[in-house]
């Protein structure tokens, strides 16, 4: 059950936001303005649900009234009937409320690294993680996400080896963090001439951003900076200046790299921004690990058989294993229509935390 103390202070500090937001008079300060959108965003649903449900209880006792009057008898019939559409009404509301309520992954409302490699079977893993790619730049596009390119390693086939999407705005994680771990794919190649069905896979890390004020200590001693020539869309400029970055952390071995702005200036950020949420995952995992609360790792090994989702393309089926259920109409998933299958994780994680279980997904 929800706490409806809890629930009105978040009503009152929704007011409070939306009164400091209307009145950003003076020195403008984007810093909190843009916490203070977020904040809005995040609690804008239940505050809703909430006062919908406040205005149901004071209907009620309006309409327990009615009940209690017996004076007329045509109204007592219609104030029954009232009853029984407002008690039901009030279990929606009370089910609603109580899944809003619950705990809410602190990383959901952070901007995003998504980083995906081509796994086994040459080529085609190549390919295939370059429609991986394209597909989650479709569907944040679709929820009004913004998506860049920060690095990318292409094959000879027009595929990629690696590529790594930076997705901000409208709380990226809480919709990606489900794509973490190997995906299969099964299908005929094209340079497949026989027919055969080949079996490939492509990886996936999804790492909220950490920024600069949170517990990651990393010393510019330990960095070895190396600047290069970009490659890719640009015209001239990624031809001829060396504004691409690449940073490696050399106690851990963990290497980012940023090509796709154009200053070296902010490449370096964005790669360091990327190496600080490298660090914060592997420090999570660790401290998760020492607690005994062991999580599946996002990535693996990127074997055929340590897999979150299977794409069938013969079948016109995928099937996302963690759930165990089915999925048709590749073309237009992999066209950027994700929303059902992150609406039934979703689903799925909300129904993990009502029945109490508290590990990640």
């Amino acid at each position: 059950m929800f706490n409806l103390q809890r629930l009105e202070t978040l009503s009152k500090r929704y007011d409070e936001i939306e009164m400091e937001l209307a009145n950003s008079g003076g020195a403008f300060d984007q810093t909190r303005f843009t916490m203070l959108v977020k904040e809005r965003a995040a609690n804008e649903e239940t505050v809703a649900v909430y006062r919908a449900y406040r205005k149901l209880l004071a209907d009620v006792v309006a309409n327990d009234e009615l009940l209690a009057d017996k004076s007329d008898p045509e109204m007592h019939e219609m104030a029954e009937d009232e009853a029984k559409g407002l008690r039901e009404r009030r279990r929606e509301l009370e089910a609603e409320l109580t899944e809003l309520m619950l705990p809410r992954d602190p990383n959901d409302s952070k901007d995003i690294f998504v980083e995906i490699r081509a796994g086994a079977g040459g080529d085609e893993a190549g390919l295939f993680a370059a429609e991986l790619a394209r597909l989650y730049v479709r569907y944040a596009e679709s929820i009004k996400m913004k998506t860049e390119i920060l690095s990318q390693t292409e094959n000879d086939a027009g595929g990629v080896k690696e590529i790594t999407l930076g997705i901000r705005s409208n709380e990226p994680y809480r919709f990606f963090k489900y794509e973490s771990g190997v995906h299969r794919v099964q299908r005929v190649p094209a340079t497949e001439s026989q027919g055969r069905v080949h079996t490939s896979t492509a990886t996936v890390a999804v790492l909220p951003e950490v920024e600069e004020t949170e517990d990651i200590e990393i010393k510019s001693t330990d960095l070895q900076v190396d600047t290069f020539k970009a490659s890719g869309a640009g015209g001239q400029h990624v031809n001829k200046t060396e504004s691409a970055i690449r940073i490696t952390h050399v106690p851990s071995g963990v290497i980012v790299s940023c090509s796709e702005e154009r200053s070296q200036l902010q490449n370096r950020e964005r790669a360091m921004t990327m190496l600080r949420s490298v660090l914060a995952d592997r420090k999570r995992r660790e401290a998760e690990e020492l607690v005994g609360n062991l999580r599946r790792s996002q990535v693996g090994t990127g074997d055929r058989s340590e897999k979150i989702r299977t794409y069938n393309f013969p079948q016109d089926r995928i099937t996302d294993h963690r759930i165990n259920e089915n999925f048709g109409n590749i073309p237009g998933i992999m066209n950027g229509d994700l929303g059902r299958i992150v609406a039934r994780l979703q689903q799925d994680e909300k129904s993990r935390l009502l029945a109490g279980e508290t590990t990640a997904a």
